[in-house]
């Protein structure tokens, strides 16, 4: 599998959480993630990276991580139930060199693999050390405001052989996907143009201050 590395030192800036009671409910949406379609390439046991999208409340629970497996490098796929408005994004890593140190993210691009993360990401971050998941780090909300696939890649860590995460937690609005009109639009393959008719309905979204 080809690895290309790409990273143009674009440093992004975090904030710092007071852990409020609401976090829980800030962090909720993991539960719009469609899991049995969630990939995440290079990990070293099959199935592990969706056990790191998980409650608030469980982002200290150190038994359930993802490990890289021939390098540091960590590609998750990420499709969601309905389109969302992203806002901030969590990562607790390693409790040494095998923490994350750069994140790279794409959106709605559901074909990606390693050939790929050598095109320019959407936004890129420097990672810092983070074991109780009090930092986070803000999403540019006009690129992200119509998300239906994430894509998460993480190029390189602390120093470490391999990469390991523990729990990837994503702040924002859900809006629902208009299922009937797309089954609409999908059987109409070849449609009269004098009934033609675009079913598909905008996704509103409000920002929640």
């Amino acid at each position: 599998m080809s690895r290309q590395h790409h990273c143009d030192h674009n440093c992004n800036g975090h904030n710092s959480l007071d852990d409020p009671d609401n976090l829980g409910i800030l962090y909720s949406l993991y539960t719009k993630i469609d899991l049995s379609k969630l990939e995440c390439l290079n990990e070293s046991v099959e199935g592990s990276g969706k056990l790191v999208f998980k409650p608030w409340e469980e982002r200290l629970n150190m038994e359930n991580f993802v490990e890289s497996d021939c390098d540091e490098e960590l590609l998750f796929k990420i499709p969601f139930t309905g389109n969302i408005k992203l806002k901030g994004i969590i990562i607790i890593g390693g409790e040494d060199e095998s923490h994350p140190s750069r994140l790279r993210i794409y959106k709605n691009r559901p074909d990606m693999s390693f050939d790929d993360v050598s095109a320019e990401a959407d936004q890129e971050f420097e990672i810092m050390q983070d074991q109780t998941g009090t930092l986070e780090y803000p999403l540019k909300i006009v690129k992200f405001s119509n998300v239906f696939h994430l894509t998460i890649h993480i190029p390189k860590n602390y120093g470490a052989d391999t990469t390991k995460v523990y729990y990837i937690g994503l702040r924002g609005e859900f809006s629902p996907t208009n299922r009937d009109a797309i089954l609409i639009a999908n059987y109409e393959l070849a449609p009269n143009p004098a009934d033609c008719k675009n079913g598909l309905e905008e996704t509103m979204f409000h920002q929640v201050h």
